[in-house]
């Protein structure tokens, strides 16, 4: 069975994560230099069965396109070019860091901890990743 991936994409780290073969769980897969994601991608698919990816949709309060989608678009592009075959769905991402930044809190992480940007990275598109299944 083939797992769903999500991509929190940065302008310097983009974070992953992964769900489960029976698509139940969302889980932090890692955080890679952007300018090394796809590459990693293809890695990561050679050795895993993907069906669909998952790229977060940075939104203003009002819905429209945050700044940052001018910096996704053209990722994409890279992505359904190295990956013609593969579904491509676009999620709100709306607050994942602020939620990254409290589970993170929640979990009793030390400030020192906490100020792991990869990590907040991480979480965050785990975070997506959960929306996306808890909508399905």
């Amino acid at each position: 069975m083939a797992r769903i991936l999500a991509i929190d994409f940065g302008k310097v780290r983009t974070g992953l994560a992964v769900t489960d073969e029976l698509k139940i769980i969302a889980s932090g897969l890692t955080t890679v230099a952007t300018k090394e994601v796809i590459d990693y991608l293809k890695d990561y698919t050679a050795k895993h069965e993907v069906e669909l990816f998952l790229v977060g949709e940075p939104k203003q309060m009002d819905y429209t396109p945050s700044e940052s989608e001018s910096l996704i678009l053209p990722f994409i592009g890279r992505l359904k070019h190295a990956f013609p075959e593969m579904p491509i769905k676009r999620v709100d991402e709306r607050f994942t860091s602020k939620m990254a930044a409290q589970t993170m809190i929640d979990s009793g992480l030390k400030k020192k901890q906490r100020k792991n940007k990869a990590l907040l990275d991480e979480i965050s598109a785990t975070i997506i990743l959960q929306s996306y299944l808890y909508n399905l």
